[in-house]
């Protein structure tokens, strides 16, 4: 997994200077390698490296010098992740090239196919990964990301180079060798306080910037980073012709996921999973299962009725055979460790399941290293209620475009929270309008009551209008996928899925995030993803052998946290002092916060999604803008190799 910086300079002299804030820098995110740490440097170049070791415990320490025999030292690699299709890669590469591997992980693997292939090899890896590949001959450092975006890298450019990393707060603290001193993005606030995460490439400095998701990069010492997409997920369903034809698409699904799954089995450690009460985990805690007979599983819940699946979760794990461990979570956990949280994340996520997801990871951290988790399966399988919308505002696609104007003009004459306003309103704009992923929290017109500056040509078309260019023409909930891939799932799923696990020193794996299962995943039908009963259907049936009947067919619960009924109750004191405490004045309308707190705590009006994304932005604001919280930060021990 671990985490890695690589600065390029523009001469050896700026190097030279930079190298001991390099290897200060890389204290910042111990958390994501706590086995060892590594730097390195050339002329123009300096790398560091902290590893969590999951494969080749004892060698394949980074940075990692490979190269074919007349260079043997060509290029050093920094890689974060994990690529599961290594055997098979060194296989080739040993048999068509007689490449030569010192070690047994998938690093070299990696930077000797990059060698043989070129830029094209990073299409050939399955699995998650950030990476940076110096070319010593060439003098230029490649890089890329993988495919859906699991594996994080930021970078900044000044004055005296440019720094890549897997942590914005190590780039924060390089600011100063870099030469440019950063500040808060506001076109990037109006983006998170809409859509609760700031989307890609942005972050919450103006100067960083995330490399995006299926993209590489190439960069030379004094050059400019130039970009190109490797990976667009292309949806293209195929016909399915009576129940033969469905029968063997749900045999493809199944044997795909069953090949993911006993790729991401592949460690030197033990690996477990995570596991709700819900489809997804429950089929691959079973399939684990088959491959670790000692397989443990995690589940976290709540003591409030209707937001928990521990139960279900445990009779599951109790069916299958497996040892299972329960974290159960209040609100003063959620009030107790929300700070470090946030520090962790590097930008807001206004997210709630991560402060359990948070808890989960710490305890499961007490038995693996490795967990496997569910995320991406709702993305593209249709698994997420909002995709059946479609089939509910059907009867306004009949009604002309004048009427519908008209029917949403009423809409907002309408007082908030009475029954069919949102229909109503949501039924007369076109999907475009309406649908900026599933984690949307403030309109325009709830933004603009709260937010100083509030900017009317900042929106949400500004991040969804390429996926939905893209989509012309296919169905709608086929394009809700689309956008889904390219905002929530990389900007909020996928951010808090490797965020809170490493900073719990954790490995967390998601076999649906594959590049073998999206490719069967995008052939599927509409009628065979959302009906008006159920979501991810083929999924479903693909599962029925695999999953218990009393999981198969149960209402998606997900990792709903009771935030609602605790900002009115246990939490409400806290909530207040946050804002009250608060020095972003100058940002947020502190007045206006405050009447949102009132409102929710009388019951009108459930505001609770967009009071926690305002409380979440004060925390982070408070970190890394005024200094003034300064939660507690673990500081693991473990050898440095300098």
């Amino acid at each position: 997994m671990c985490g890695l910086i690589g600065l390029l300079c523009p001469s050896p002299a700026d190097a030279e200077a930079a190298r001991p804030a390099v290897v200060g820098a890389m204290r910042c995110m111990r958390h994501r390698g706590p086995d060892e740490s590594g730097t390195w440097w050339d002329a123009e170049v300096v790398l560091g490296f902290n590893r969590l070791s999951v494969i080749d415990i004892d060698h394949s320490q980074q940075p990692l010098h490979w190269g074919p025999p007349e260079a043997p030292d060509r290029y050093t690699i920094l890689h974060t992740g994990e690529v599961y299709n290594y055997l098979e890669l060194r296989a080739e590469l040993i048999e068509t090239y007689g490449a030569r591997f010192d070690t047994d992980g998938d690093a070299e693997a990696i930077v000797a196919a990059y060698h043989h292939f070129g830029p094209s090899a990073v299409a050939r890896l399955r699995g998650m990964f950030a990476l940076v590949i110096w070319d010593s001959a060439r003098r230029e450092i490649f890089g890329a990301r993988d495919p859906f975006g699991v594996k994080p890298l930021y970078y900044a450019s000044g004055s005296h180079g440019i720094a890549f990393s897997s942590e914005k707060k190590v780039l924060l603290e390089l600011s100063g060798s870099l030469g440019n001193r950063p500040r808060l993005d506001h076109k990037a606030l109006q983006h998170y306080l809409a859509l609760r995460y700031v989307p890609e490439p942005e972050s919450m400095h103006d100067s960083i910037r995330r490399i995006e998701s299926g993209t590489v990069f190439t960069v030379t010492p004094g050059g400019q980073l130039v970009t190109e997409r490797y990976f667009n997920p292309t949806f293209r369903a195929r016909p399915v012709r009576g129940e033969a034809d469905s029968e063997r698409l749900y045999g493809q699904i199944s044997d795909t996921l069953r090949d993911s799954v006993a790729k991401h089995m592949r460690a030197d450690v033990t690996v477990g999973a995570f596991l709700s009460g819900g489809i997804d985990s429950t089929a691959l805690a079973t399939l684990a299962k088959r491959h670790n007979p000692d397989l443990i599983t995690f589940t976290t819940g709540f003591e409030r009725q209707g937001y928990s699946e521990v139960d279900v979760a445990a009779e599951t794990a109790a069916a299958i055979g497996a040892k299972h461990v329960v974290r159960t979570v209040s609100a003063e956990d959620m009030m107790a460790n929300l700070p470090l949280i946030v520090w962790y994340l590097d930008d807001p996520v206004a997210d709630p399941a991560l402060v359990p997801l948070w808890l989960l990871a710490k305890e499961a951290r007490n038995y693996v290293k490795v967990v496997l988790s569910g995320e991406g399966a709702d993305e593209l399988f249709g698994g997420y209620a909002v995709y059946r919308e479609p089939l509910s505002l059907a009867p306004f696609e009949r009604v002309p475009g004048a009427v519908r104007k008209a029917m949403g003009r009423v809409s907002t004459k309408i007082p908030d929270g009475v029954r069919g306003k949102d229909l109503l309103r949501r039924g007369a704009l076109s999907i475009e309008e309406r649908y900026y992923g599933n984690s949307r929290t403030f309109r325009d017109d709830q933004l603009r009551a709260v937010l100083r500056g509030f900017n009317p040509r900042v929106g949400h078309r500004d991040v969804t209008t390429n996926s939905y260019r893209a989509t012309a023409g296919l169905d709608p909930v086929t394009r809700m996928q689309h956008v889904d891939l390219f905002t929530s799932l990389r900007g909020d799923v996928l951010v808090k899925a490797d965020k809170i696990a490493m900073a719990n020193s954790l490995e967390l794996r998601l076999p649906f995030m594959d590049s073998e299962v999206f490719q069967i995943a995008s052939q599927i039908p509409l009628e065979e993803k959302v009906t008006r009963d159920t979501t991810k259907y083929a999924l479903r049936m693909a599962l029925r052998d695999v999953v218990p009947a009393q999981v198969l067919n149960r209402r998606r619960l997900g990792l709903s946290v009771p935030i609602r009924h605790w900002l009115r109750a246990e939490m409400h004191d806290w909530a207040r002092g946050v804002v009250l405490d608060s020095r972003a004045d100058e940002l947020i309308d502190r007045n206006a916060v405050l009447r949102l707190l009132d409102e929710h705590r009388a019951g009108t009006l459930d505001h609770s999604r967009r009071i926690w994304a305002l409380l979440v932005f004060m925390i982070w604001h408070g970190i890394f803008v005024e200094d003034r919280i300064q939660p507690p930060i673990p500081e693991p021990h473990y050898p440095v190799r300098l």
